[in-house]
């Protein structure tokens, strides 16, 4: 697959071009362009990234990229296995000399093998069954010493009835102690239900880049844009630095919804009007104003930290 990084560097020196102005150009971050290029595809984040690369790094620099994506799936094929006539011969005088050395006892074993199958599966059914018989013979004394204890209870009324009152006070004490077990249990998951909610905390602002932290976030976000009356914004959302969706909304166009690929580690918004523009992030508001309302232009990161599990 090196080749492929040889085609693209070559092409890129060809139009005059640095790894800092393909940074620049495609957003994608340095050492995966490194990477690319030296053919090391297994430090991207994924197959769907790597696809996503070599993509958008062959469209810049002029090149047909279904060529190389092409050569790429041909690189990742399992290749076939060969057999050669005369390994197929010697694989079969194998069989016959192994045929041949095989013991006569051996060998009625292996006649005789689905008659002895037969034999042990008969042998497992008749094992169960008196298994079964068995117990029920056990359940059926205990059915008749439990008929003699009642007949002895019934000469005893008196002591029976004191017996009953300590158990119903026994089974209140036990009823009561099971409520604060729920209760306790309750109480618990609420918390815990309140410790995995999502959090959204600014860590940065510089001039119009404010880089915030997405903490308890599930393995796939979920952004919404809209835009107020009579306003329209041109942004762009990327996802680990490739760009999964820009456009202009308006009132016209209602909300856009863009799914982040899974596991997404970083998410960047580019907002050209950010004054007009409203977000969610899986459902939940995001109040990015309050860090300096009246910046128009501003580009957001936000690094994407996901639920622990429990």
């Amino acid at each position: 697959m090196t080749d492929i990084g040889t085609i693209l560097k070559e092409a890129r020196k060809e139009k005059g071009l640095t790894l800092d102005d393909l940074q620049q150009t495609t957003k994608i971050q340095k050492r995966y362009l490194i990477a690319i290029e030296d053919g090391d595809f297994a430090a991207l984040p994924g197959k769907f990234y790597v696809r996503a690369f070599i993509k958008q790094y062959a469209e810049t620099v002029g090149i047909d990229p279904e060529e190389l994506l092409i050569k790429l799936d041909e690189n990742n094929a399992p290749k076939p296995k060969e057999e050669t006539e005369a390994t197929t011969r010697t694989e079969a005088v194998k069989r016959e000399e192994e045929e041949k050395t095989m013991s006569p006892i051996l060998a009625g074993l292996i006649r005789y093998l689905p008659t002895i199958i037969i034999v042990v599966i008969v042998v497992a059914i008749l094992g169960t069954i008196y298994i079964f018989a068995w117990g029920d013979r056990d359940r059926n004394s205990s059915t008749q010493i439990a008929d003699n204890s009642q007949s002895v209870s019934v000469s005893s009324e008196s002591s029976a009835k004191s017996s009953s009152s300590k158990e119903k006070s026994s089974s209140s004490e036990s009823s009561s102690s099971t409520s604060k077990k729920e209760s306790s249990s309750t109480k618990a998951k609420k918390e815990s239900k309140k410790a995995t909610k999502q959090k959204i905390t600014n860590t940065s602002a510089a001039g119009s880049a404010f880089v915030y932290d997405l903490e308890n976030a599930p393995a796939t976000n979920k952004i919404e844009m809209s835009v107020s009356d009579g306003a329209t914004a041109w942004n762009a959302v990327s996802a680990n630095g490739v760009q999964v969706w820009q456009g202009t909304l308006s009132a016209d166009n209602a909300t856009q919804t863009i799914k982040i690929p899974e596991n997404t580690t970083t998410i960047t918004l580019n907002l050209g009007n950010s004054k007009a523009t409203s977000i969610k992030i899986n459902g939940k508001k995001f109040d990015f104003l309050k860090e300096n309302e009246t910046l128009t232009v501003r580009t957001i990161t936000l690094n994407v930290a996901q639920t622990t599990a429990q």
